[in-house]
């Protein structure tokens, strides 16, 4: 049998893990597509080396997961969305050079996208809960689509502080403390840090404090349904989960590899699901 034509991968110290195998292994047996996405573990000190040989292995591109994103960033032409973010997490080759790309903004985007159409036109102000690398992908997201005030609200104040210094004027970083005082104006909520995941503790905050018609989101996808995401469905509010998120973040990776804009469908996410419940 012969090798797939095309083929990309997943590149992390560990990555066994990742369910993007299974998730573009839908896509390429939905369009019929001679490709294959596979798992590369390569530890920090090969990262570059192996990046370099890329194409010498066979792969069109990849995505880039922990903890090699800043280094993807620093090893190719990164555009201005991975730019912003600080991180790179899909890589693919244009006109002989390595590009790279943050698709965790199209990811956080598109998942608000399906839960809550027409979002962007109804938020005023936005909270984002966290600072970090899904924080800031959130923000420039958020900054794309026209959001005029977004507040950061971080446990460590001087992150959300260089966060709004990077993003300009319509970033205002807030202090931990600031949070309920902060939810009564927010149109949307995003936790973008790893609170509410299986092990940790929850993210404690009072949604009844959230306007009529907020939104709320959460980048965690294990398990499925956080804390905050249930407390905010019992009270009728919109949600968008993470594992939305992580499929509408490998649109483009797709594209850009195989050549196909794949579609998000409801038997994938199924798949994803029970793969997540079998775990």
């Amino acid at each position: 049998m012969s090798a797939p034509k095309t083929a990309a991968c997943v590149i992390g110290w560990p990555v066994k893990h990742s369910r993007s195998p299974k998730l573009h292994g839908y896509w390429l047996n939905r369009y019929g597509i001679d490709g294959a996405y596979r798992t590369e573990e390569v530890a920090p000190a090969d990262f570059a080396a192996f990046l370099g040989s890329l194409q010498s292995k066979g792969y069109v591109g990849a995505n880039v997961t922990i903890p090699h994103k800043e280094a993807a960033l620093a090893l190719t032409k990164p555009d201005a969305r991975a730019r912003n973010v600080g991180v790179a997490n899909t890589v693919w080759f244009e006109d002989g050079e390595l590009r790279s790309t943050n698709t965790d903004v199209e990811g956080f985007i598109g998942a608000l996208d399906a839960a809550a159409p027409g979002w962007d036109q109804r938020t005023r102000t936005a909270l984002v809960v966290g600072a970090g690398g899904a924080g800031r992908a959130a923000v420039y997201g958020l900054i794309e689509r026209g959001i005029k005030t977004i507040y950061v609200a971080n446990r460590t104040y001087e992150r959300a502080a260089e966060l709004a210094d990077h993003f300009g004027p319509s970033v205002k970083p807030a202090q931990w403390a600031d949070i309920a005082t902060l939810l009564p104006a927010s149109d949307l909520l995003t936790n973008a840090t790893q609170l509410g995941m299986d092990g940790q503790l929850p993210l404690d905050l009072d949604v009844r404090l959230l306007p009529s018609g907020a939104v709320v989101s959460d980048i965690v996808y294990v398990p499925l349904k956080t804390p905050l995401l249930a407390a905010a469905e019992a009270r009728g509010f919109a949600t968008s989960n993470g594992l939305d998120m992580l499929l509408y973040q490998a649109v483009r990776g797709f594209e850009l590899w195989f050549g196909v804009r794949p579609e998000v469908t409801a038997e994938q996410r199924a798949m994803l699901v029970a793969d997540l419940v079998k775990r």
